[in-house]
């Protein structure tokens, strides 16, 4: 069959759950027997959001192959399983910066770059995935921001082009909200008419409409709306508030988007799979009622800051028959004073990923805490360095011990920039990035975790455990088990005499599926049950 691209847009506000929307379609026509990619198209002209605080995108999502995306990637892979590479994420920055090099090496022969048709063009080469040798039966692309926005632009002409020129072959699905004005007690449909209505005036009518929703929309109200924004009844399908993002397939299922796609697309519906394996989560998810206490020690006020390792202990929690029940512990606010109070009542934490001095005392005296006191704890990242900090300022004795990304005049640096890191001046996409193998130690407890001698693991980072101190580690109790077999970089550190205190150098919440839980978040979570 030719392939089917489905185009996901957003309108009247952001956050409405795109990401969310195009992951579930992915699975649901997984689940039909299609294969399928998703990518997603950010209007910003970062060329990546690499260099983005936290606070502006949520976190950063690392692909397999070393890209750094948005976190709907994340979403994309926690719900097919699919993996995505660095072509599965495109900015505005990528696209003009594609044009413009191509424009300085003579390829466009002296013609006057424009919007139309230089920008637009590149635009569909990428979403018609040109270098892709793979065939897909659906190509799935969801567009960031909000219709009407600017920048979005030459993403909704590229798209207009596309569907005139595919016909069947294009869907685009729309989702806007319906908002609920509670002084009235009334549901308005008139922002969702006025979202369709700018996407008309740029030349793309929707196929199906998927509306956002606190309250639960009767036929009523979704039929005005498919009058008003010609849309078949059949074709408005609403988003309501659950419980869980993972019960969003089984309510589009429900209403039969995946057959209106079919419909819409050409395509002969069959019987309506069973999501299975997915159902079955959703029950123990459901029939869960003990709670496992967890603290995320970190800067980031934000839950998005920390996205995947979120999804990843609630997939581990379900799997071990518990709840999880995650607590954000600021570290700006830890003292020696205050940290027996703030981790009362916990039975794990994670000590998080990050960048900069902020709150990194505070990730130091936690960890020094939870080691001293058997707590089970999980360092990632920047999490696993602190650890080795703590570790050398207060059982090696080296109390001037630190990283030099924090303090470049520590003679004591345990924490050191990576030698191919020292002459780098762009920051963005430079980082030590992607999959890199490490090798586990026989007789460790990660070896037994993991079950094999031989991983690969994402990574996001430029300092890293400096080996100059390895032996005194390993003669004090803290044992480097985790090793990269060509560099030699020290993946993984644990102590074994405590319950559970590993670190990782990697970001082992990337790999972490709702259907393939990841064995570290599994172990973490199930010893700290047992606590």
């Amino acid at each position: 069959m030719n392939t089917k691209y489905i185009f996901v847009t957003g309108g009247v506000v952001s956050s409405l759950g795109k990401g969310i929307i195009s992951a579930s379609i992915g699975k649901l026509l997984q689940a039909r027997g299609y294969s399928l990619t998703i990518q997603k198209f950010d209007p910003y002209i970062n060329i990546d959001p690499g260099t983005l605080n936290p606070y502006e995108h949520g976190e950063c999502y690392v692909t397999y192959d070393g890209m750094e995306t948005d976190l709907d990637l994340g979403h994309y892979e926690r719900f097919t399983g699919i993996r995505t590479t660095r072509d599965n994420s495109v900015t505005t920055g990528r696209i003009y910066k594609s044009v413009i090099d191509r424009e300085r090496h003579g390829d466009y022969l002296g013609k006057t770059i424009q919007v139309v048709p230089h920008i637009t063009d590149e635009i569909k080469r990428r979403i018609m995935r040109e270098e892709d040798p793979t065939h897909y039966d659906f190509v799935i692309t969801e567009v960031g921001g909000t219709i009407g926005d600017i920048e979005s632009a030459p993403f909704m002409e590229a798209i207009r082009q596309l569907k005139w020129e595919l016909g069947k072959d294009a869907v685009n699905i729309h989702l806007t909200y319906v908002p609920y004005l509670k002084a009235a007690g009334e549901l308005k449909t008139k922002p969702t008419q006025h979202s369709v209505k700018e996407l008309q005036s740029m030349g793309i009518q929707p196929d199906i409409l998927i509306l956002r929703t606190e309250k639960h929309l009767e036929t009523a109200i979704r039929a005005k709306v498919a009058s008003f924004c010609n849309v078949d009844l059949d074709c408005v399908v609403q988003s309501e508030d659950l419980p869980s993002i993972y019960e969003v397939p089984v309510n589009m299922q429900k209403q039969g988007l995946d057959t209106a796609i079919l419909r819409k697309t050409g395509l002969l519906t069959t019987p309506t799979p069973s999501l299975g394996a997915w159902l079955t989560f959703l029950e123990n998810l459901k029939t869960a009622t003990e709670q496992v206490h967890i603290g995320l020690v970190g800067k980031y006020d934000l839950q998005d800051a920390y996205k995947s390792i979120r999804e990843c202990l609630i997939q581990a929690a379900v799997y071990n028959h518990r709840k999880a029940d995650i607590h954000f512990i600021n570290s700006e606010n830890i003292t020696t004073e205050n940290i027996a109070d703030m981790l009362k009542g916990l039975d794990g934490i994670i000590i998080c990923p990050g960048f900069g001095s902020r709150g990194i005392e505070g990730k130091i005296i936690a960890a020094q805490y939870t080691r001293t006191h058997d707590i089970p704890t999980f360092g990632i990242c920047l999490g696993m360095q602190m650890m080795v900090i703590e570790f050398a300022r207060n059982v090696l004795g080296y109390s001037d011990a630190h990283s030099k990304e924090i303090d470049e005049n520590t003679p004591h640096n345990v924490i050191d920039i990576m030698e191919d890191q020292k002459n780098i001046t762009n920051m963005g996409g430079t980082m030590r990035l992607g999959a890199y193998a490490c090798e586990l130690r026989e007789g460790s407890r990660v070896r037994e975790i993991y079950g094999e001698k031989m991983i690969q693991e994402r990574h996001r980072h430029r300092y890293e455990f400096n080996n100059a101190f390895l032996s005194q580690y390993e003669s004090n109790g803290m044992q480097c088990t985790g090793r990269n077999p060509e560099s030699d970089l020290v993946e993984i550190v644990e102590i074994p005499d405590l319950k559970w205190y590993i670190g990782t150098q990697f970001h082992p919440e990337y790999s972490g599926t709702l259907l393939k839980p990841h064995p570290l978040f599994m172990d973490f979570i199930k010893t700290a049950i047992g606590r």
